[in-house]
């Protein structure tokens, strides 16, 4: 299967109607779109360790979540970090594509893994207007807030977690990956009891016990580590033939 071939199919299954307005994603980097691919690389972030394990490893395309280019090149040259990764990547015949929010929201997807990995029951979305990628749910049995901590922990294999305890058992659960603050009062719109996200602002972890409301951060790299593994069946459904690896890009340590 082709470069072009292979984008096209992970498109139709991960389509861009549903990424937000404000998102960049789709075929990042492509030197050839009539290579064929045999090797893939799976990363949550295209770093400068995993272009490097992705060249000097053969591999043939890179696929990502947070896209390789977010924000506009203003030049591409070795000097700009990101313009670098793209030459380097562009030489080596390796190219890169990123599925951003619209793998948040798609069926399955980000949040799909995260409430599927603690166990929700009863799942649908919620989320501002017009962006509903998270995901809300019921756990099998009512929780206490630390017990909840150490779910999380033990699902997403975060060494630790920031909680801020509402007074209330925990039940009806909302989860969203990554940078979550923007979407606080529209989980609590949606009923939940408690909020999993990977980053929550300071002052909504301040305000949400007069809320009765608990939250859990967890970590952008964790919350959202396991679509990996989502991204993995995906491509081998596609391609049983592709030989793909996984790549641990997290850069971020607990100290």
């Amino acid at each position: 299967m082709t470069v072009k071939d292979l984008y096209a199919a992970l498109e139709a299954r991960i389509p861009r109607a549903l990424s937000c307005e404000w998102d960049n994603d789709g075929l990042m980097c492509c030197p050839d779109a009539e290579k064929t691919v045999e090797r893939v690389l799976v990363a949550l972030d295209i770093t400068a360790e995993v272009v490097k394990q992705a060249i000097e490893g053969g591999y043939d395309l890179i696929v990502s979540h947070h896209p390789l280019v977010f924000r506009p090149l203003k030049s591409v040259n070795p000097l700009d970090a990101v313009a670098n990764k793209v030459i380097r990547l562009l030489c080596a015949g390796v190219s890169a594509m990123s599925f951003h929010t619209r793998l948040d929201a798609v069926s399955g997807g980000v949040n799909d893994a995260l409430a599927n990995s603690l166990g929700l029951r009863e799942v649908t979305p919620f989320g501002n207007e017009g962006e509903e990628i998270g995901r809300i749910g019921f756990l099998e049995r009512k929780m206490t807030v630390k017990e909840f901590a150490e779910a999380v922990k033990t699902a997403t294999g975060a060494p630790a977690v920031t909680v801020s305890d509402g007074g209330v058992d925990v039940y009806r659960v909302a989860v969203l990956g990554g940078s979550g603050s923007d979407d606080v009062l529209a989980a609590r719109a949606a009923g939940a009891d408690t909020y999993l996200s990977g980053e929550l602002g300071h002052h909504f972890l301040t305000d949400c016990p007069e809320w009765h409301m608990n939250l859990v951060a967890a970590g952008h790299f964790y919350t959202e580590n396991l679509v990996c593994r989502v991204l993995k069946e995906m491509l081998l459904e596609i391609d049983p033939s592709l030989r793909v690896t996984i790549s641990n890009s997290n850069r971020v340590q607990i100290l």
